[in-house]
């Protein structure tokens, strides 16, 4: 089978296919046929800035091929999206039955991975600033996978003003088009009237002007791997506090809670209170053209490898 990897940090090119043997699942483990594998900032920053190289996750669709030992509810057939944390780039990957779901009949795999990730992502972010019926609400990387579902979060949960911030102008009609009521530019001088949260899937020096934009008592949701610094004296004068949310403690943590808000995510879809939005369809061998497209923060939605 064909696979992609990476054996020095570095930008895009440092990406390549090679032919890698067929994985064999292992105890509770499916083995998945991908059709399509979602691309995710954090995986482009990893092999841009990660310590060494290593195997690229992911979330993945497709059809299972094979069941390890002890797996119940899957069979050999069946449609399954999930997270991969191991060589998801590739076109067989291994998913733990725990981190996998049915794709509903009417879905696509490419719905699948454009929702169920960047979907428990938006709302976990979204939720862990405690926003309240009446809330302003902003969205940084408003463009993004996430930050398109966050958008239509924050609208359906009942934000008196949803705010998207993006890296550029040509965004802005699609924001809007997802539920933003305003749009701020990271280069404006100032980025309007004050919110209740902020939801930042950006980080680094972009968390000055999020906390700044903080009404007092206001709440900033930091999930970004981008890292960064915060003034503190920013908070003590807005009486304001910052979040981490990480969607992974909750995947190993409380399994039912993730089951269950993943099975509500398809709800929201069915009803189209959730839209997924898609930037590029890329094959697996032009890996390299997918990093490069979520490196420069040009994509529109998600972006996805079809083997």
């Amino acid at each position: 089978m064909r696979r992609v990897r990476y054996e020095t940090t570095g930008g895009p090119e440092v990406l390549f296919v090679e032919e890698a043997p067929v994985p064999a699942p292992g105890p509770g483990e499916l083995l998945v046929r991908n059709e399509a594998i979602g691309v995710t900032l954090p995986a482009v920053r990893k092999v841009r800035e990660g310590a060494e190289p290593g195997p690229l996750g992911g979330e993945v669709a497709g059809i299972v091929a094979g069941v390890g030992e002890g797996v119940t509810g899957f069979s050999v057939g069946d449609r399954v999206t999930g997270l991969c944390f191991a060589h998801a780039y590739a076109e067989l990957s291994v998913v733990h039955q725990t981190m996998a779901s049915r794709v509903p009949d009417r879905a696509t795999a490419v719905d699948a991975v454009a929702l169920v990730r960047s979907g428990l992502v938006a709302r976990g972010a979204y939720e862990a600033g405690r926003p309240r019926p009446g809330d302003a609400v902003m969205v940084t990387a408003a463009a993004s996978a996430v930050g398109t579902l966050a958008l239509q979060y924050a609208r359906a949960g009942g934000a008196s003003r949803v705010v998207a911030a993006v890296g550029s102008a040509e965004k802005a009609e699609f924001v809007r088009s997802l539920g933003a009521d305003e749009v701020v530019l990271y280069g404006d001088e100032s980025w309007g009237d004050p919110v209740d949260v902020v939801v930042d899937g950006v980080g680094g020096e972009l968390l000055g002007p999020a906390v700044r934009a903080l009404a007092p008592g206001g709440r900033l949701v930091a999930f970004s791997s981008g890292g960064g610094t915060i003034d503190a004296y920013e908070l003590l004068v807005r009486g304001a506090s910052v979040i981490g949310f990480q969607m992974a403690a909750i995947a190993r943590g409380e399994p039912e809670v993730y089951a269950r808000r993943r099975d509500e995510l398809w709800e929201l879809h069915r009803d189209r209170t959730l839209r997924t939005r898609v930037a590029a369809e890329i094959p697996l061998a032009e890996a390299a053209r997918a990093h490069e497209l979520v490196e420069s923060r040009r994509n529109l939605g998600k972006v996805v490898l079809v083997p």
